[in-house]
């Protein structure tokens, strides 16, 4: 692909053939697709694009096509840098405060980084706690840029100063996603649970834009806010920013404290709904981490429209054409994550330790664990979802089946599909497959 895009830095005559094989591929899947083969050849010249292009081959090659796809390795990874944080958010999956005991040392982050290249994962997002807080953070975030992975930081934003958001271009950070929970500075003080935060959130997702990272907000939705995602959408319009997306609440860590802000399947389709038209109508883009947003526009586009990933929404043949085989949750599938003492779960919202990387090689944990390969089963899932016709480009949420169940293959009781809003509010949820749980756990 380096041939491809006239970026080879390898001698040409070790790989001119299947680099002429590849271009013929390339030229006859652009015309299949209605693609500029030009383009391509413009797009594969970013070395992250090359990683997660290779991963699909390299998954073929090992497994052919399946459905979903099954890769050798994710496309993302995200890593939870540290248990650090100066806010007390109240839906916080980490519970995050100060720094664990065991958290990983700066040579060990590394020899982490070490593996993830190894595998050729192509991007990876620092979270946390607050990344932004820990010494290492921006060693780390440039090997990770200069090994070619697409690099991106979660933040609370509060500690964004003019002087960071250059620091965070100059080592590499393509991208930098702030969190702010309501365009009302008093909710979302609130739920974050330290005064001012919004203000500092907004003054460093002003300042990121204005230092030109590409600058995303994010959002959860609970009860609190729903109402108003018209109006975060306005303001993060008139920030300048580049994306928001509206974050699926998963009561897990402090957030099964507040269980009961969770939308009902109804307020849920509801927003989706809103999520959808905002996304076709305005300038910026506007997503969901909730899979149903997929099944959500094919049924409003009447077939024209999907949203294959968490992060993009599209009517080209392309992206329909690929839906089915990377769309919906992506955990354990085409993501998983690292908590701050080395520990792999298929996602952040999913507390489910598969292994440790202090001891344990990423590429084996990835490719043989039995949780990871139950998630990558959409026809074993339990019903609704695993009967269900959009179960290739949704498949329900895993961490939010996981929490309400016990169970990575059970029903995602937000879905519309699954009227359980009774269940849901007076928490009487059960998972019929207990045995199952206690075998993960």
């Amino acid at each position: 692909m380096e041939y491809i895009a006239g970026d080879a830095k390898i001698p040409l005559s070790s790989c001119k053939v299947e680099g002429l094989i590849l271009k013929s591929m390339i030229s006859m899947t652009s015309r299949a697709i209605r693609a500029d083969p030009d383009a391509f050849r413009e797009y594969v010249k970013n070395p992250s694009v090359r990683r997660g292009l290779a991963l699909v081959l390299k998954g073929i090659a090992e497994y052919g096509i399946t459905v979903p796809q099954r890769l050798p390795a994710p496309f993302l990874v995200v890593w939870n840098f540290t248990n650090m944080c100066n806010l007390r958010c109240k839906h916080c999956y980490q519970k995050a405060e100060k720094s664990l005991p065991d958290e990983l040392t700066l040579n060990e982050k590394l020899a982490v980084l070490d593996q993830l290249d190894r595998a050729y994962v192509a991007a990876v997002a620092f979270s946390g706690g607050e990344p932004l807080i820990h010494p290492d953070f921006l060693k780390v975030a440039r090997e990770a840029s200069l090994r070619g992975m697409y690099v991106s930081v979660a933040t609370n934003g509060t500690m964004i100063t003019r002087e960071l958001a250059k620091k965070l271009k100059e080592v590499g950070v393509n991208y930098v996603e702030i969190s702010l929970d309501s365009s009302n500075s008093r909710r979302h003080d609130s739920f974050r649970g330290v005064s001012g935060a919004w203000e500092r959130a907004v003054r460093g997702i002003r300042i990121c834009v204005e230092e030109g990272l590409v600058t995303g907000v994010a959002t959860t939705l609970t009860k609190m806010n729903y109402d108003e995602i018209e109006d975060i959408v306005d303001l993060c319009e008139d920030l300048g920013v580049k994306r928001v997306i509206f974050f699926n609440f998963i009561p897990t860590g402090r957030g099964s404290d507040i269980v009961n802000w969770d939308l009902t399947c109804d307020e849920r389709e509801e927003a989706l709904k809103t999520i959808y038209k905002l996304a076709t109508s305005r300038k910026l883009e506007v997503v969901s981490t909730a899979p149903q947003l997929a099944r959500v526009a094919l049924q409003e586009s009447r077939g024209c429209t999907v949203a294959p990933t968490h992060f993009a929404m599209g009517s080209d043949p392309g992206t329909l054409a690929l839906a089915e085989f990377i769309g919906g949750c992506g955990a354990g599938r085409i993501y998983a994550a690292i908590e701050p003492n080395g520990d792999l779960t298929p996602c952040v919202f999913m507390p489910i330790k598969v292994g440790n990387l202090r001891q344990e090689s990423f590429e084996d944990l990835w490719s043989k664990s039995p949780i990871f390969l139950k998630l990558r089963d959409r026809n074993a899932f339990q019903e609704p979802c695993g009967k269900c016709q959009y179960r290739f480009v949704c498949g329900g949420c895993r961490a939010r089946a996981y929490a309400y169940t016990g169970c990575i293959t059970g029903p995602d009781p937000g879905c519309i599909n699954f009227k359980l809003s009774t269940c849901l509010e007076s928490k009487i949820l059960k998972c019929d497959a207990i045995k199952l749980g206690e075998e993960q756990r």
